[in-house]
């Protein structure tokens, strides 16, 4: 028991100054982790360091590693395994950069290892990733976090290996893909090209990928999306007519039906929000709103940026290798800045930040109604007017 207490002692000590970025910390509590053989305390000490270097890569691996991470890599105990696999890939090991891209790509392991892995190696930045996630396109396992991943790399083959698959995608690993095309300037010109060409439908161009876009702030791709898909921001009598537009069609046509209204929602709407107990959290939660009053529905939909809580607030954040990332920002101290957009959450290690610049828009896209058609937008109220849930259309 004594000798449990001095360890929980040095271990404290150890990891305050490691929170602070003192590194010298590190070969004290490699040190602990090498004499002790107790799992729980393994891993409260590595949830220690892991959370100490937490945003940080390429941190210099501390004298004794590879010979402790040789033993915790026999731990009876998974989190053990893992969480020192991912402090190996901290410190820069190779070894562990090679296991767990073949893991990542071994289509016959397990859903949950799959995704630690890719986790990790996109925490390490791992360089060769790219063309692993580029072939898990065609992985339909794994294919949803390859397209999401893909937007972290700038590497010249992910426009047309994207493209390639865009046509078998189902709808919800549609909106990663564009979310991943509009993340850089590059991609988005092959993103444009592509919808002249007709290989990527402009229908599938929603308001929120159409404000990415725009924040990337070229010229040539602003004046192809204007081209492509013709919405500037509209002043406020604009607004207001159409509101008078939608009321009158909602009014003049026959009533929807809030199962295929359900079906629009889960489409254009429920990543961010939830209804009913089911959706995303990145926006207000729905079920408890004034759904009810037409009025009130109409002006938040169609005009978002009227009044905005901080939280809903969006930001541009630039990376130094020219990604740009238009989201909430969440968190962010010395370390790293945590963002989340309507398909991820990121965290950018503060030393990749070229700049972070708080918008004056609201999470919640303009010019959600007019992809839709008269029928869906009479579906859509119906569902959000409701009271209840209700099964999806077959």
């Amino acid at each position: 028991m004594k000798r449990l207490l001095l360890m929980l002692v040095l271990w404290a000590a150890a990891v305050l100054p490691l929170r602070a970025q003192n590194d010298d910390a590190l070969p004290a509590l490699v040190q602990l982790l090498g004499q002790s053989d107790d799992p729980q305390f393994q891993l409260d000490l590595l949830k220690g360091m892991s959370e100490g270097l937490k945003g940080r890569r390429g941190v210099a691996m501390p004298v004794g590693w590879e010979a402790v991470s040789a033993k915790l890599a026999k731990s009876p105990s998974a989190p053990v395994r893992e969480l020192a696999q991912s402090l190996s890939l901290t410190f820069g090991s190779r070894a562990a950069l090679a296991a767990l891209r073949v893991l990542l790509a071994d289509p016959k392991a397990e859903a949950d290892a799959r995704q630690q892995a890719l986790a990790a190696l996109l925490a390490a930045k791992d360089p060769a990733l790219p063309a692993t996630l580029q072939t898990l396109l065609r992985d339909a396992a794994a294919r949803g976090s390859a397209l999401r991943a893909l937007a972290s790399y700038d590497d010249a083959r992910t426009p047309a290996a994207v493209l390639e698959v865009y046509g078998s995608l189902p709808v919800a690993e549609r909106k990663d893909a564009l979310n991943t095309l509009a993340a850089r300037t590059p991609f988005a010109q092959a993103l444009l090209a592509a919808m002249v060409s007709g290989q990527v439908p402009k229908s599938d161009l929603m308001a929120d990928v159409v404000r990415q876009l725009r924040s990337l702030k070229n010229a040539e791709v602003n004046a192809q999306l204007e081209k492509i898909w013709g919405v500037a921001r509209e002043s406020g009598e604009d607004k207001l007519k159409e509101i008078a537009k939608y009321k009158t069609l909602l009014g003049a046509g026959p009533a929807g039906e809030p199962a295929r209204g359900r079906a629009v929602f889960t489409r254009t709407c429920q990543q961010c929000h939830l209804l009913f107990g089911e959706g995303g959290k990145i926006g207000p939660d729905l079920t408890g709103s004034n759904r009810a009053d037409l009025d009130y529905l109409l002006q938040n939909i169609l005009d978002p940026n009227a009044v905005i809580p901080n939280d809903y607030r969006t930001s541009t954040l630039e990376t130094k290798d020219d990604r740009s990332i238009t989201g909430i920002v969440t968190k962010q101290d010395g370390t790293a800045v945590t963002i989340v957009t309507p398909n991820d959450t990121l965290v950018i290690p503060r030393g990749e930040v070229k700049s972070l610049t708080p918008g004056e828009l609201s999470m919640m896209p303009e010019g959600i109604l007019q992809a839709l058609t008269a029928a869906e937008v009479r579906d859509l109220v119906a569902y959000l007017r409701g009271a209840a849930q209700v099964p999806l259309a077959k």
